[in-house]
Parts: C-alpha cells; sequence; structure tokens
C-alpha cells in the first residue's frame, strides 16, 4: 500500500526516529539505490556515486549507504544513471487530457511525474463543487500525488457573459479549502475584478491567505500598476505569460513564473528568454503544462517532455529538473517532503539514463518502485463514478439548420461584422472587422477568405440561449465540428461551412452525453467520446488517443490543417483571454469587456 498525501506528512513525527536509526545503521533500509548520480537540486549540482537509503517511503540518509544494506535490503545499482526528485507539474487542469484522474496517472507516472497540483475548474463549470470533490476523492487512491486549488473563478467571469453549469461561491471556499490536500485557490482567472474591487473575489482570496495556503494567479495586464496591484492581492504565480518581459518583471517582483508548454499553447521558446538572456537567479520559475491532450502524453510525455523542451531552449539541464521540482515545491509550500532527494523527504524519486535527453528509466514512489521503461509495474484499480457525472448535456431543443442561419435586412448587399480571429498554438484569438456579402438576406460562410459560421448552445439546461458568430482561421471548406469541452463554462461550441452539419453535430452530442464529433453530409464521420461531464472518458489511454486521432484526420478531411483543431475550438469560448470570444449569450470583448454586436453599423 503506498503512502499518500498529506497523511505521509503528518506522519513525520512518528518516523523520525526510524529514519535516524537506519541512517546510523541500526535498522536496515527497505531500499538502497547506489553508485548514482545525484541531482542536487538544492545546490545546482550533480555529485557523482551517491547512495540513497530509504525506509517507510522517505529518504534516510544520501551518501553512502552501504552500512544500511541488510539480507531483506532491495538494492538498485544506479551507476551511470542519475537520481532526480519526482517530477511535479505545478499547474494541469486533469480533463484537458480528456483522461480520468486515474487514467492519467497510469501515463504520467512512467515518464517520472510523481505528484501534480491540479485546478479542476472544468469540472467544476458543469458540476460545481461536488465535481471537485469527486477528483479531490479520486486523488487520494493513487499513487500520484494529487494536490488540488479550489477554482476561484466559475464562472470564470460574471453571468451576464455567459452561462455556467455551476457557481463556487466563496462560501464553498471556505468549505473545500479545509479538505485534505488542497493547497490553494486556483487560478484567479477574473483579474480586472481583483483590480477593480470584486468582493466576492476578494472573500476568497481572504479565506485562502487566512487558511496559509497560496493563491494561484491568471494575468494579462501590464507590468507597471496592474501588475502590482495584482500581486498586493496575495496572487502568487501566473503561467499567462507568453513573452519575456512580462515573466522576467513577475520574478522580480517574487511571482512565480510558470512555463508552459501544452497543447495548444507553447510558449516556453519565449518566456524561456527570461532566464538564458541574462544572469538571473531561476528559483522563481516552473514548468507546467496547464493543458495537455491524450495523444501528446502518450506521444509526447508529460514533464520530462517539458523539461526536455526547455533544455532545447538553453535552459541549463539541473536548472530546468529545479524548475519542475523544488522551484514548484516551494511555491506551493510543500519543500520539506517533496521536490528534492535529502533526508526525511518523501522518497519519489526518478532515474535518468541521461541527463539532456531526459530518459527515464525507473519511477519510484513511496519507497517502491512502480515504473520501469515506460511502464507500470502494476495495475491501478478502477475508480467508480457515481451516476451524477454522466448524462450532463442538457440542450433544452434540438437544433435545426435555421438556427444557424445569420439574417439581415434583404435590401442590404454588403456588412461589415466581427469575426473572431484563431491562430493554433496561441490562447489569444483576434477582434477582426471584415466585410461580407449578403445573400438573399442572410450571411453566408465565405470559405474563400476562411470565413465560417460559429455557434455557442447552452447545455446545461438553464436558460437554452445560444448565439452565432463568425470564425476565421480553421480552413474548412465543407461540414462541421461540435464539442462539449469549450473553456470554462462548457457549453456546446460547433464551427462548420454547412448549417446542416452544425445541427447534426449538435443534435448528436446531446444523445452521446458530450465528447466531439466532426459531420459531414449529414452524417458522423469522426467522434470521441467524453460521457464524465462531457469532459472525460473512462477509456484506456490508448483507445482514446486512436478516436483523438481518427477524428482529427476527419476534420483534415474537411480542409482544417491544425494540429489540434478541438483545443483551438474549446477557445473560442473562453471570455478572460483577449480579444474577442463568443459565449452563449453573444460576442465578447474581452479586453474592453463587453458584449459585442455581430454585424457593425
Amino acid at each position: 500500500m503506498f503512502l499518500c498525501k498529506i497523511e505521509l506528512m503528518k506522519g513525520l513525527p512518528q518516523l523520525f526516529r526510524l529514519l535516524i536509526d537506519t541512517a546510523m545503521g541500526r535498522v536496515k533500509a527497505d531500499l538502497v539505490i547506489r553508485g548514482g548520480n545525484l541531482i542536487d537540486v538544492y545546490t545546482a549540482e550533480v555529485i557523482e556515486g551517491v547512495d540513497i537509503a530509504i525506509k517507510s517511503g522517505r529518504i534516510a540518509l544520501v551518501g553512502r549507504a552501504g552500512h544500511t544494506i541488510g539480507s531483506s535490503t532491495e538494492v538498485i545499482d544506479a551507476k551511470g544513471r542519475y537520481i532526480s526528485p519526482g517530477f511535479l507539474d505545478g499547474h494541469i487542469h486533469i480533463e484537458s487530457s480528456m483522461l480520468t484522474l486515474t487514467r492519467f496517472a497510469e501515463i504520467v507516472l512512467p515518464h517520472g511525474t510523481t505528484s501534480v497540483f491540479i485546478d479542476p475548474h472544468e469540472i467544476a463549470n458543469v458540476l460545481g463543487l461536488k465535481g471537485v470533490k469527486l477528483m479531490h476523492d479520486e486523488g487520494r487512491e493513487l499513487p500520484l500525488k494529487v494536490f488540488v486549488t479550489v477554482p476561484s473563478c466559475v464562472p470564470a467571469i460574471s453571468l451576464e457573459f455567459e452561462t455556467s453549469g455551476a457557481e463556487i461561491t466563496a462560501r464553498d471556499v471556505e468549505e473545500a479549502i479545509k479538505w485534505e490536500n488542497v493547497v490553494g485557490l486556483g487560478e484567479v482567472m477574473n483579474y480586472p475584478g481583483v483590480l477593480q474591487g470584486n468582493e466576492e473575489l476578494y472573500k476568497k482570496i481572504e479565506i485562502t491567505l487566512s487558511s496559509g495556503k497560496v493563491v494561484e494567479g491568471h494575468f494579462f495586464g501590464n507590468v507597471n500598476e496592474e501588475l502590482n496591484a495584482y500581486l498586493d492581492s496575495g496572487a502568487s504565480s501566473n503561467h499567462e505569460a507568453t513573452d519575456w518581459n512580462l515573466s522576467l518583471w513577475q520574478a522580480r517582483l517574487g511571482m512565480y513564473t510558470m512555463m508552459r508548454e501544452g497543447s495548444a499553447w507553447r510558449d516556453l521558446k519565449n518566456v524561456a528568454r527570461a532566464v538564458t538572456g541574462g544572469r538571473i537567479d531561476p528559483r522563481n520559475f516552473c514548468l507546467v503544462s496547464d493543458d495537455k491532450d491524450v495523444v501528446d502524453l502518450l506521444e509526447m510525455g508529460h514533464v520530462d517532455h517539458l523539461i526536455r523542451r526547455a533544455i532545447e531552449e538553453g535552459i541549463d539541464p539541473v536548472e530546468a529538473i529545479q524548475m519542475s521540482t523544488i522551484n514548484t515545491a516551494t511555491h506551493f509550500g510543500v519543500e520539506d517532503e517533496l521536490g528534492g532527494v535529502a533526508p526525511n523527504r518523501v522518497a519519489d524519486i526518478v532515474l535518468l539514463r541521461n541527463l539532456e535527453r531526459v530518459e527515464v528509466e525507473r519511477v519510484i514512489v513511496d519507497g517502491k518502485v512502480i515504473a520501469e521503461d515506460g511502464k507500470m509495474l502494476s495495475k491501478i484499480p478502477e475508480y467508480r463514478y457515481p451516476r451524477y457525472v454522466y448524462n450532463t448535456v442538457k440542450i433544452r431543443k434540438t437544433m435545426r439548420s435555421v438556427d444557424f442561419k445569420i439574417p439581415v435586412e434583404k435590401s442590404r448587399r454588403e456588412v461589415s461584422v466581427r469575426v473572431i480571429g484563431v491562430k493554433e498554438g496561441s490562447l489569444v484569438t483576434k477582434h477582426l472587422l471584415m466585410k461580407l456579402k449578403v445573400e438573399r438576406g442572410e450571411i453566408k460562410s465565405d470559405v474563400e477568405r476562411d470565413i465560417i459560421k460559429v455557434a455557442v448552445i447552452e447545455r446545461h439546461g438553464r436558460k437554452g440561449t445560444y448565439s452565432v458568430g463568425l470564425v476565421r482561421g480553421f480552413g474548412l471548406k465543407a461540414g462541421a465540428a461540435a464539442t462539449s469541452v469549450s473553456h470554462d463554462s462548457h457549453n456546446i461550441v460547433v464551427i462548420g461551412v454547412s448549417e446542416e452539419d452544425m445541427a447534426t453535430a449538435v443534435n448528436h452530442l446531446l444523445k452521446s452525453g458530450g465528447g466531439m464529433v466532426v459531420a459531414r453530409g449529414g452524417e458522423i464521420i469522426g467522434e470521441i467520446d467524453l460521457p464524465i461531464a462531457g469532459l472525460m472518458s473512462p477509456r484506456n489511454a490508448k483507445r482514446l488517443a486512436e478516436d483523438v486521432k481518427k477524428s482529427i484526420r476527419a476534420f483534415r478531411r474537411l480542409g482544417c490543417k491544425m494540429k489540434q483543431p478541438f483545443m483551438a475550438m474549446s477557445l473560442l469560448t473562453l471570455p478572460v483571454i483577449p480579444e474577442l470570444k463568443i459565449t452563449d449569450l453573444g460576442l465578447i470583448d474581452t479586453v474592453e469587456f463587453k458584449k459585442r454586436e455581430l454585424i457593425v453599423e
């Protein structure tokens, strides 16, 4: 049985006598790692020929451990290998992998990830606090250490701009902040609310700070008064910096810069320049994935991939390891337990064949070898999900093609319209003003100029609202695609050239309970089934990944060349990211935080 999470940490007062006796050789170690090259994250050194003695899930000795070996001690010969602390991902939304926590753990543990700090605000927008509790409780059953930050912005912004499936209040935060594995308040996305004095948001921050836990940030503003004011609130990190200048100023002001490399937004290249461009102390930099889908997890890896990318961008390998171990642990206040290989720390250790290529050979969790050569050594038990996580797509009516038409006065021949400009790999969408011809009293898709329809349909059974707009950048020539994954309220978003196919795609999600689909000629030609809150699948990761690949190939048959088209779709609805978004209540100018009409008079 694995020692777990906070309970393990509370057990140290009872363990220290045993650890002392082990270090002195009076009690023999359970496991000894011999002769490895220790990556010492405390001094940024690689020390050759180091032994590690482990007892009861903790490190008893780092140095020479021959005297701790007994007849029943397991010994690992680590000569020529590198000994690293287990890797930590300091900011991730598990739901974006499309996997349950259990399935996610099966993938990332063999890649050396031993702890994750999750913000389950995706499931919170669908199921509220009970969705957060579900992920918290599932995490307690896993060898992967799962620390939770309580979602701060559910919905992401005022209900006048979108319809969410749930709301998390200050009272909810007060309850959840006491849960065993909760380490802080999730990313405060509504940073304008912080700057403008939103009292409900202030209450959530006050509750968190009073509990001695961290407040996670989400910031896009200027580096002078706005960044300083945001830091005054207690926000301690930001993963939204996409350029080196903001990243550097954050670090200078004591904020943790989380360098993000996910599936759809890859900011590490630009942000890394804050570290590589000058002689600065990198202690306030962490590596995070934020959102990474099942295909990339299987094909690229997890935190090991982040470290490789950091090294490719010129960051020293030991510094890159620090950014994914001790820096993250220090930020969350668990550095006395995790993030380093040192006496009395939890024995979460990764053995690497090669430092620069970050080749993971063995993974040790709580003093036990759990993965070797990219494979788990034992199966993680299934987690049983309650009925309420299913059938969460509750569109009030069957959609018809006419619902996706954009009518205008028949006398008009041309109109100026607002178009959402999409660029793959970026969270930011452009606020474009373009002219379109009017055909028989309605605005049609303009395939030649890559302008197609987009619609968002409220799917939580609350208002039955929907809106239709225009988007540019997907390259569709025909058909439609729809998804129940749309940040952060997770209403249905559909794009398409054909209104008939748009209706086909949306109605299929209504029947299936959620997921992602591609439609053409009235038929579904690609499908990813996500029955858990319309966000996740309990399926085997490899089978799910095959569904994803097939659906993306179907997307490409419609003309789209994006690597991650569904993820790009999911960002069209996020009203806290510049510049123009769409929700079930219409177009939102996310720079001035105003509703905008589609047609510019």
